[in-house]
């Protein structure tokens, strides 16, 4: 098909794909097909804490990096205010304390 050579189109299967690939492990890596227990509130939590564990799994074998991360871009509203020279406090959780 002509339209699977597109950039978006490739783009959103790549999404679907790291998506596709995320629930098989989740299925067949650690059994979810079959649930320990018994009622939706349980399996729920079976669930909840089955997905927290596979993110400390990948986050445990994420490269160690000794340098402070690169600072984030300044958000839009952060650039507007640059701009105009408005002052802007270095943390917005600070303000009102």
């Amino acid at each position: 098909m002509s339209q699977q050579q597109t950039p978006e189109w490739k783009a959103r299967y790549a999404v679907r794909s790291g998506v596709e690939g995320t629930v098989n492990e989740f299925a067949h890596g650690h059994g979810m097909r079959r649930c320990r227990y018994r009622g939706q509130g349980k399996v729920h939590l079976q669930h909840v804490l089955t997905a927290i564990a596979i993110n400390i799994e990948r986050l445990s074998r994420l490269p160690s990096t000794e340098e402070a991360p690169p600072p984030r871009q300044p958000t839009a509203f952060q650039t507007y205010l640059d701009q105009h020279e408005i002052p802007r406090p270095k943390s917005w959780r600070t303000l009102g304390t």
